[in-house]
């Protein structure tokens, strides 16, 4: 019995198991994972568990490249704070309105552009939906689609950079943050065209589903129309060009260009007059608390990993995916399903530090270029970002949506777009330049 419960095998089965059983009961990721780390470390490798959970937060507080992590944070929370949303959508929603899924089609563009001047998916999901859920209900656009164009454009900042999801990828993997920001960019505007050109297409076919707006609603002078792009479109293009563009052309790091940005969302707040010791000090605490739950969840889940491997976790879970009777790309779908499948359940910083340590030498062995494979990874998180039944996007968007919308609604909306998802991976797969080509001609 004794050789049976200290056997790689089991051990990595109880530690699975009841990880997802105790996850499903509702507690908190970083609460779960470290305490299951503390009590399987105690049990199977005695006092030095501890030493290791030390190990790993110094680990984690010393690596200089998560220093952007906080900075990348304030600058989303300034961005929000600044109204930059608010100003996106007026644009688009003038531009498009008059479209079938107009105000939709709006919300994906809005979102897009909103993602690359915040990085955090939560932010996103529930600025779109105080804004556009609003507005979408009140001219009659069907439900389902309306929360499915929040949840997925919102997800886009899982993807689009300065993702916070690509700065903690990097160093787990082994990969370059700043090719991971190149990597990204295209696939997540292949997303974006991908949900719009979807949308329009559904609602020409079913105007009824997203009615175009009334002509008084859209009827703007052109000057009314270059004066909103001119407040909002350019100033979050300037701010990318600030953050991707210094990594780009290789004058800064992925730390010192969340610096640049942090300070140009600073004079992009108060250019718009929203920058004051108030919102300064909110910006400040809420920064803090995010940045604090980040490093939880990192440090948790880094001690679970550390635990999961000096028990043989890994070389379990190596050898039954290796043994598996499949073609190398039989046993990346395998990796895939897996990632989507822990999607739906856990945190993605949660995932990356569970999952991409045992993975990334998996596929790397299979020939499998580690910056795609990265990309391709996050991608497969953000559709279980949206995935049913744990889809924490949705429960962001149900947490400020009005009460006739359901989570039935929500449900029923994402599963177009996860279904484009899908269909976006299997480009990647065929066609892996779409990835490795802005990276390969990046100045490093």
């Amino acid at each position: 019995m004794i050789e049976l419960l200290t056997n790689p095998y089991v051990i990595t089965m109880i530690m699975i198991v009841s990880m997802v059983v105790i996850l499903m009961l509702g507690y908190p990721v970083a609460f779960v994972l470290g305490g299951l780390a503390t009590i399987f470390g105690l049990i199977f490798i005695g006092p030095n568990a501890i030493s290791l959970s030390m190990f790993k937060i110094y680990g984690t507080f010393s690596d200089y490249l998560l220093v952007a992590v906080p900075l990348f944070i304030f600058m989303g929370v300034i961005i929000e704070k600044s109204g930059i949303a608010g100003r996106l959508y007026d644009a688009m929603h003038v531009i498009f309105g008059r479209l079938p899924g107009g105000l939709a089609i709006t919300t994906i563009i809005s979102s897009t552009i909103f993602a690359a001047a915040t990085g955090v998916v939560n932010a996103s999901v529930v600025t779109m939906g105080l804004i556009a859920l609003p507005a979408m209900l009140k001219y009659k656009y069907n439900i389902p689609l309306a929360t499915g164009s929040i949840t997925a454009g919102g997800t886009l900042g899982v993807l689009i950079p300065p993702s916070v999801i690509i700065l903690i990828y990097g160093p787990v993997a082994g990969v370059s943050v700043g090719k991971l920001f190149m990597g990204a960019i295209i696939p997540g505007l292949l997303l974006s065209l991908v949900y719009t050109l979807f949308i329009a297409i559904y609602c020409f076919i079913k105007p009824e589903m997203g009615p175009p707006l009334p002509k008084s609603e859209v009827n703007v002078p052109w000057t009314r129309k270059l004066y909103l792009i001119s407040t909002s479109v350019l100033p979050v293009g300037l701010l990318m060009l600030a953050v991707l563009g210094t990594i780009f052309f290789g004058v800064a790091s992925p730390t010192e260009a969340a610096g640049i940005g942090a300070l140009a969302a600073i004079l992009l707040a108060a250019a718009y007059k929203k920058l004051s010791f108030k919102s300064l000090k909110e910006s400040l605490v809420r920064t803090a608390t995010i940045s604090a739950m980040t490093f939880m969840i990192l440090i948790c889940a880094g001690f679970f990993t550390v635990v999961f491997t000096r028990l043989g976790g890994n070389q379990v879970v190596e050898n039954i995916l290796t043994g598996l009777p499949l073609p190398s790309f039989g046993i990346l779908v395998v990796i895939l399903l897996i990632i989507l499948l822990m999607g739906m359940f856990l945190d993605e910083i949660a995932i990356i530090m569970l999952a991409v340590p045992i993975i990334s030498p998996i596929a790397a062995g299979l020939g499998y270029d580690p910056l795609w494979f990265a990309i391709v990874v996050m991608v497969v998180m953000q559709a279980g970002f949206i995935s049913p039944p744990f889809a924490l996007s949705l429960f962001y968007l149900k947490g400020v949506a009005p009460p006739e919308v359901t989570t039935k609604h929500m449900y029923k909306g994402v599963v177009p777009f996860i279904g484009l998802q899908i269909l976006v991976i299997v480009l990647l797969m065929i066609f892996p330049e779409i990835i490795t080509w802005l990276p390969s001609i990046m100045i490093e």
